[in-house]
């Protein structure tokens, strides 16, 4: 079943670029083990490819991964370079990132 993943309690970016070629299992395995954060919990991580065109997002519907993907016809989504880092967006950054064509970051 597929839920309103917009009523995720968190999100997070995953900051630099990661390969987007990674499936659920590797995108989990980096919220585990780069950045001790559990992907099991009402989350959506984000990803971003590094020509900042594309993004993931991973978010756990209780019963399974949904696994969502974007990318941008023009453009591209400003993204936060320093690749050991995970942060955490702001209500109000959610809401523009919800409703933004990629420049919010």
């Amino acid at each position: 079943m597929l839920n309103n993943f917009t009523g995720a309690d968190k999100v997070y970016i995953a900051c630099g670029y990661t390969n987007l070629r990674s499936g659920i299992d590797g995108l989990a395995t980096i919220v585990q083990q780069q950045f001790q954060l559990d992907p099991f919990t009402n989350t959506l991580f984000l990803f971003c490819r590094k020509r900042r065109d594309r993004i993931k997002g991973a978010y756990w519907e209780g019963d399974g991964f949904l696994l969502l993907y974007k990318r941008l016809e023009q453009g591209s989504y400003q993204w936060p370079r320093n690749e050991n880092e995970v942060k955490s967006l702001t209500a109000q950054h959610e809401q523009c990132f919800r409703t933004s064509k990629g420049n919010i970051l």
